[in-house]
């Protein structure tokens, strides 16, 4: 039997939003079809725009890619009339209206084919100011833009990026080159805006090489602004996306940079990138295996150092577990969101043994009600079940406990009541693999 401890009176900071994902949502106040109502009640708090041109959605050709919205690199960037921004202003409204903030990603998309928009700007310095003016436009009004006031703006995706094959189809210059290019933009864009976060550039990997390691020493002998550090993790068990975590974190210690701000703005199941592992993985994306690798990875990324978790991919896709890709209905990954939605709400992050013999958990409170959610994940789909026993202590005389199931044939509803009027309490579960439960504490009036 697997015992899990979880002391409801002892709290350490805030539930961090491990619950933000790649790209908004789909349709908005003109369009009745899409997900935009699901979306918006899922309360996710970040959306990296990356990849948004794939989808016609999001404005394609001529959304969000700095490319898309400067199309001639020779024109003038001082004049508005050399920018596109009709199809990404749409874009970012209708991600605000669901209540999600844009998470803007400069750069272009993947290009695993035919390349153009991935090799390196014919003046760094100019591409730089061309950022500049993508930023005023949606937080300073220019050229008849917005307010927005995001936050986050990340230069580049996946400079390392390597395929099986040999190609490139992030980066097509040396690691040099992008180097310079980071250092050129994130000076001159914080030099702009200093009180905005300008971080970067999501490696496909938090794995020290000599890329990583060059990027790294740059940052710190030549002062190169980097308000977070940015990077991907894409694996077979939550537990190997929190060693990625670990991972970075003695990445940036080991060139003095401790304390920089992380995300992980790439993460989802995958078992393999080819043949049959590549196959397999896009079914179990979207089933409750998928759920619960996403529920999973959010319970042990809250309980690191972590600063924010961003899912690939909420854009219609093969790599979405949220939504169908057709009909936009929600698929067993979109639960898993909804459970940690309820811990944001209440806030205050209760530690737990983040991993204990395939059980993931995580906690949280605003003093008053509490929730605990658990996961059983092993990669292995013939894991057996497993009998838990999850000794809860503290503010429970007297309280009402509702069990939510998320499994392959519940959608997290509610499937049992217990009202407890002792200080200690057990409750026994046995719980199939990939099965999530969430707990809520309520005071009894």
């Amino acid at each position: 039997m697997t015992i899990l401890k979880i002391d409801l009176t002892k709290t350490e900071g805030k539930i961090k939003p491990m619950n933000a994902v790649n790209n908004g949502p789909i349709g908005g106040k003109t369009r009745n079809n899409g997900n935009f109502q699901l979306y918006k009640e899922a309360e996710i708090p970040y959306a990296r725009n990356h990849d948004a041109a794939f989808c016609a959605d999001y404005g394609s050709e001529f959304s969000v890619d700095i490319h898309n919205i400067f199309r001639n690199f020779d024109a003038d960037e001082n004049d508005p009339s050399s920018y596109i921004f009709t199809a990404t202003d749409e874009y970012v409204k209708t991600t605000a209206d669901a209540g999600t903030e844009t998470f803007y990603r400069l750069g272009s998309k993947i290009e695993h084919g035919f390349k153009f928009g991935t090799y390196p700007p014919k003046d760094f310095a100019k591409w730089a100011r061309i950022c500049e003016h993508i930023i005023r436009h949606y937080n300073e009004g220019w050229a008849d833009g917005f307010t927005y006031n995001i936050k986050y703006w990340e230069i580049w995706n996946e400079p390392d990026c390597q395929n099986a094959d040999g190609s490139f189809p992030c980066w097509q210059g040396t690691e040099e080159q992008f180097i310079d290019l980071y250092e050129i933009t994130a000076k001159h864009l914080k030099k702009c805006f200093p009180n905005l976060k300008i971080g970067g550039p999501a490696f496909c990997g938090p794995w020290r090489n000599d890329f990583k390691r060059g990027f790294l020493k740059a940052v710190k002998e030549r002062e190169i602004p980097l308000d977070f550090y940015s990077y991907h993790c894409y694996a077979k068990e939550p537990i190997g996306i929190g060693e990625a975590v670990i991972e970075a974190e003695n990445a940036l210690s080991e060139y003095g940079l401790d304390g920089t701000f992380t995300i992980l703005d790439e993460w989802n199941y995958v078992k393999g990138w080819l043949g049959d592992d590549w196959r397999y993985t896009l079914i179990q994306e979207k089933g409750i295996k998928g759920a619960a690798f996403i529920a999973g990875t959010m319970s042990i990324c809250q309980n690191t150092s972590l600063g924010m978790l961003m899912y690939y991919d909420a854009r219609p896709c093969g790599m979405n577990g949220l939504f169908n890709a057709y009909t936009y209905e929600p698929l067993k990954g979109y639960y898993s969101f909804l459970m940690f939605r309820e811990l944001r709400r209440l806030g205050i992050h209760i530690p737990t043994e983040r991993y204990v013999d395939d059980i993931y958990s995580c906690a949280a409170t605003d003093g008053s009600n509490s929730a605990i959610m658990l996961t059983h994940f092993n990669d292995d789909d013939n894991t057996p079940a497993k009998e838990v026993k999850l000794e809860i202590a503290g503010n429970m005389n007297n309280a009402k406990l509702e069990y939510y199931l998320l499994d392959e044939t519940h959608n997290l509803e509610l499937v049992r009541e217990e009202v407890v009027t002792a200080e200690r309490f057990a409750s026994y579960l046995k719980m199939d693999n990939y099965t999530n439960i969430l707990i809520k504490i309520k005071p009894m009036q």
